[in-house]
């Protein structure tokens, strides 16, 4: 009975599950239903709602391309137009022109109608000037015929004649005339140029040492002289060796003479024998070394010389190898006159000169200082010292002014400025000074020589006598031979034989006198 009881409970228990399997799965069911019948809602409004927007993005894309239209059509109809206005502008340029040209045309046409005729009229008249001419011609070849009858003359003799007679009046005319305007061009311009040179002269106030080719070295004592010879000789020929002086040692008391035509090589032995005689150690290495020594010094005196013109000139943007080599003309001389003291006179007396004139001083200043610079090097390279100035200037980017300057400060070339003829004056004042320069005494006297040769190669001069050391020449011409008008030809023309011929610092004066002597007796 209790298993029967069992079994039923356990059916019942079987029966109650499997219902309630089947009503949860018919709810799952009734829920699976009512999830898909919300899902196709959903998805029906999202579809809805997704027509919606894109209608209305449609529509107002639709608007956006129908206002796109509308503005492309407006930009289209306003460019249409402008162009239609330049158009139309165009149209009536290219009318109003053709009316020009239209203009143009016939008065050129009337032009060409007036030249054709008067093409015929000036035809017609050459006609006449040549039957004119024609008829003028043989009127003078009868007259012609006429006065060679009359005067015995053939045409030829008459002209030779006339020529000759018309050559002698200009010439008398062309002297008068010259010594008219140089007597007029003296007396305004002696004044003003003798009060510029004077005042620049005096203003410069330059010292004046006319230095030789020997220096002298003082010695403490005579016993000196035999150690700086040495034992057979070896420490004088190490020191003209090292030096390339010539060391000279004679009966003068406490002193040895340095005797070499290069400057630089006096000063650099004068200094090393001042040393070794206050070092006191006397022998072939220490004269080299000494020697080696004193050219350092050298070198850097050179720089502090050309350092200090510079200074004192006042001078800017010089090239720092332009102040060098300007150093060594400090050891340079020409005639005896040293060659850096000279250029810095003549750039003193050239600035002055320009400044009373008016005109660019720096130029003249400049150009004054550095005429001469080539001589530092005129025995290093070859050429003329002026050629060398005027490389060295260009190189050191000197300005044109500053060159052209330089090149014509002996005249070969001609003058480009007034600062250039500054130059030129103020060099010559500077070499003329007394005691300035010296030159040799055969030289001189041969220039003299030349000078009266010159002028007695003049015909008509009685006599000729060189004055104030060659600067004048005065010429005694015969009063029958010259009259006053030749005797001022004569000046002139001696004075251009002079220039052309003779080479001289300064200027020569050519004077030619001319004078009537009337001589009687009484017995």
């Amino acid at each position: 009975m209790i298993k029967l009881n069992l079994a039923l409970l356990i059916s019942l228990i079987t029966i109650f599950i499997l219902v309630s399997f089947l009503v949860f799965i018919l709810i799952k069911k009734k829920s699976a239903v009512r999830a898909v019948l919300k899902a196709r809602q959903e998805a029906k409004e999202i579809l809805d709602q997704a027509n919606q927007e894109a209608e209305k993005i449609r529509r107002e894309a639709s608007l956006e391309a129908k206002e796109k239209y509308l503005n492309l059509k407006t930009d289209f109809e306003r460019q249409t137009r402008d162009r239609r206005r330049k158009i139309n502008e165009m149209e009536r340029r290219l009318v109003h022109k053709e009316e020009g040209l239209e203009r143009r045309f016939q008065t050129l046409e009337r032009k060409e109608r007036d030249f054709s005729s008067k093409e015929q009229n000036l035809y017609q008249k050459e006609k006449e000037i040549e039957e004119s001419k024609e008829k003028y011609n043989e009127l003078i070849r009868k007259e012609t015929e006429e006065l060679e009858r009359i005067s015995g003359l053939t045409r030829e003799e008459a002209k030779n004649t006339l020529v000759k007679k018309m050559e002698e009046e200009a010439k008398i005319e062309a002297a008068q005339a010259i010594r008219k305007i140089e007597e007029e061009t003296r007396e305004k311009s002696s004044g003003v140029a003798r009060e510029i040179i004077s005042q620049a002269i005096q203003r410069s106030a330059a010292e004046h040492v006319v230095e030789t080719t020997v220096s002298v070295v003082d010695l403490p004592s005579d016993d000196m002289k035999g150690r700086i010879i040495g034992r057979e000789g070896r420490n004088i020929r190490a020191l003209e060796l090292a030096t390339g002086v010539d060391i000279i040692v004679d009966d003068t008391p406490e002193a040895v003479i340095l005797s070499s035509f290069d400057p630089l090589r006096r000063e650099m032995a004068r200094l090393a024998i001042e040393k070794l005689v206050i070092d006191g150690r006397i022998h072939p290495a220490r004269i080299e070394e000494i020697v080696e020594k004193v050219k350092e010094e050298l070198e850097e005196k050179i720089k502090q010389e050309g350092e200090s013109i510079i200074l004192e000139l006042r001078l800017q943007d010089i090239h720092p190898e332009l102040v060098k080599i300007l150093g060594k003309l400090h050891f340079r001389t020409s005639y005896g006159q040293n060659v850096l003291q000279h250029s810095k006179e003549v750039a003193y007396l050239a600035s002055l000169m320009a400044k009373e004139l008016g005109v660019d001083s720096q130029v003249a200043l400049r150009a004054g200082l550095l005429h001469d610079i080539g001589k530092a090097v005129d025995k290093e390279v070859e050429g003329t010292h002026t050629e060398l100035s005027v490389e060295l200037a260009k190189k050191y980017g000197e300005s044109e002014a500053v060159i052209k300057a330089i090149a014509s400060h002996h005249r070969d070339v001609d003058f480009p400025s007034v600062e250039a003829v500054l130059v030129q004056a103020a060099d010559t004042l500077s070499a003329a000074r007394p005691g300035a320069r010296r030159e040799l005494l055969e030289a001189y006297i041969k220039r003299l020589e030349k000078l009266e040769e010159i002028a007695n190669s003049y015909e008509g001069v009685y006599k000729s006598f060189a004055l104030q050391a060659g600067r004048e020449i005065r010429i005694i011409v015969e009063s029958q031979k010259i009259s006053d008008e030749d005797a001022a030809l004569a000046a002139k023309e001696i004075a251009d034989k002079i220039k052309e011929e003779l080479k001289y610092p300064g200027q020569i004066k050519v004077t030619v006198i001319r004078e009537m002597r009337a001589v009687e007796y009484a017995r």
